[in-house]
């Protein structure tokens, strides 16, 4: 019998087509997702590429996600070409309509970049999160409904809000570090079939005594 759900089919679930597995249907390089990190969207779960905005080759910033996230409807990750040069009288960016106008040199050295977007494993987004170029989202992490990320989330924290502040930490401090030790979204699909009970188990010290 096969363990587990096949990672490389673009629906897990054959009878719920609104979730769909995100490295089987991207074709831009500069996106790079894990394995059973999904997108769930009742009207098109395989488009989420669209959801990836002002992503130019050009610029060559990436979308990182690790394994196990489960991203909810409305996603919105903002890539650095949509940034705009703060440090003048006008934000207008004159140079790209030209008719004369392309006299201005705009050239991407001089836009305000701010890296690839990185996401770790195993991580919650609810509804409509926007989240802002060059963020870097912890392992574990949740973010909350119709939030607003502008700024690096922490491992296993909650987050929620127009900009994302702390809620919470989900676990005490002790518990995150052994969690991002032993980095169970990196076990075998047999050991992790073993230990389903264990991972889904309302006991959070019975992780501790997994070999």
């Amino acid at each position: 019998m096969e363990i587990g759900p096949d990672k490389d089919k673009v629906f897990p679930n054959d009878n719920l087509k609104s979730v769909c597995y995100i490295k089987n249907v991207i074709k831009n390089k500069n996106i790079i997702v894990g394995d059973y990190t999904y997108y769930s969207d009742i009207k098109d779960a395989t488009d989420f590429q669209s959801h990836v905005t002002h992503h130019y080759d050009f610029i060559g910033d990436k979308l990182i996600i690790g394994k196990f996230c489960q991203i909810a409807q409305g996603i919105e990750f903002i890539m650095n070409g949509a940034n705009h040069i703060m440090n003048r009288v006008t934000t207008y960016p004159f140079s790209i309509f030209f008719n004369g106008w392309q006299k201005i040199d705009d050239g991407i050295e001089k836009l305000p970049l701010k890296g690839d977007t990185i996401v770790g494993n195993d991580v919650w987004f609810g509804q409509n999160v926007t989240v802002m170029p060059g963020v870097r989202i912890g392992n574990g992490a949740i973010i909350a409904a119709n939030s607003v990320v502008t700024s690096n989330v922490a491992a296993y924290t909650v987050v929620g809000g127009n900009p994302a502040r702390l809620i919470k930490k989900r676990f005490d401090d002790e518990l995150i570090s052994y969690l991002e030790k032993i980095s169970w979204w990196d076990w075998d699909k047999e050991k992790i079939f073993e230990n389903l009970e264990v991972l889904t188990s309302g006991d959070l010290q019975a992780i501790k005594l997994v070999k």
